[in-house]
């Protein structure tokens, strides 16, 4: 009697490993171009991403770039050491620090006010216009708006003649941070928006109407309605811009940065490609870029979990 029990249960055992495998392959065929979607950003994360991860290792060697990373001899945490012990480093770090701060406090709820002025702007035509506006700096490189910026903030030339300035902003150790932090907004706020618009397009109707059925007026439906509703959009990004702390933009900093400013302006990213990469130190080089994704992935971890326990959705 026990026989047919164990045949009966042992077949429906073997069955769910070849049910998993069918459901698989169904879910795979209904959706494989949203798979063939994917491919290129895979590729790009693989061969730009995970393969340079391998490079890890420098860190911890006497690379020579006539030599090869197996053959190179390991000297534990020597170049940490050097890192560590370099004056220059911890100022670079205090500026990285400062400079990211400032971004992150004026820089990251600029879109997201700009994005709700835009939504409240009625006239299809011209919203479109002052998009298409506050887009287009964002498509300009830093090289070329370095040179704009150069030439009219000239004190020969430019806007600081004209306002009787005695040195130009980019000049000056005093406004230098708050010249990059405007720059930046200037440059990225528009594009900026995007998520943002996107997000708030998502919102169902329904809540503005019972909102203003209760009397709510404009700034009381964004308040109420809009905020809370993209409130999932704006701690996510959050999230993902903590994690970038100690990555303030090196092509930015590089561009308008300047002797004169070293000591308030040099980062991490300007001091490692100077120090690093200029003078051939690639196992410092790397030492300094490990402990910057080591930083960021901390602080991810961190204001995820943060953020979950203040009970909002996290990235995890």
């Amino acid at each position: 009697m026990n026989h047919p029990i164990k045949a009966s249960h042992g077949a429906v055992v073997n069955a769910r490993p070849r049910a998993r495998s069918s459901a698989f392959m169904k879910s795979f065929h209904k959706h494989k171009y949203y798979y063939v979607l994917l491919l290129p950003g895979v590729i790009y994360f693989l061969l730009f991403k995970y393969i340079p991860m391998g490079g890890i290792a420098i860190a911890f060697q006497d690379f020579k770039i006539a030599g090869s990373v197996f053959d190179s001899p390991w000297v534990g945490l020597k170049w940490f050491r050097i890192l560590f012990d370099s004056p220059d480093f911890w100022i670079a770090l205090r500026n990285t620090v400062i400079i990211s701060f400032y971004k992150l406090l004026f820089n990251f709820p600029a879109p997201i006010v700009l994005a709700l002025l835009l939504n409240e702007l009625l006239n299809g035509v011209f919203k479109r216009i002052v998009q298409t506006i506050i887009y287009f700096p964002h498509f300009v490189s830093w090289v070329v708006l370095g040179s704009i910026l150069f030439s009219v903030f000239s004190v020969d030339t430019g806007v600081a003649k004209l306002l009787g300035l005695s040195s130009s902003p980019l000049m000056n150790p005093e406004v230098f941070r708050g010249f990059l932090v405007g720059s930046e907004m200037w440059k990225e706020v528009g594009w900026g928006t995007v998520i943002y618009l996107a997000a708030i397009a998502g919102v169902n109707p329904e809540l503005y109407e019972a909102a203003r059925i209760d009397g709510a007026n404009r700034f009381q439906l964004v308040r109420h309605v809009t905020l809370p509703s993209i409130a999932s959009t704006i701690v996510v990004l959050l999230i993902l811009r903590t994690g970038q702390i100690l990555n303030v933009g090196f092509d930015q900093i590089y561009i308008l940065y300047n002797p004169l400013v070293y000591n308030v302006a040099d980062t991490l990213d300007t001091y490692v490609y100077r120090v690093g990469l200029t003078m051939g130190r690639f196992p410092f080089a790397t030492a300094a870029g490990l402990f910057q994704s080591v930083v960021g992935l901390c602080l991810l971890l961190f204001t995820n979990w943060l953020v979950r326990r203040m009970g909002e959705r996290g990235l995890w």
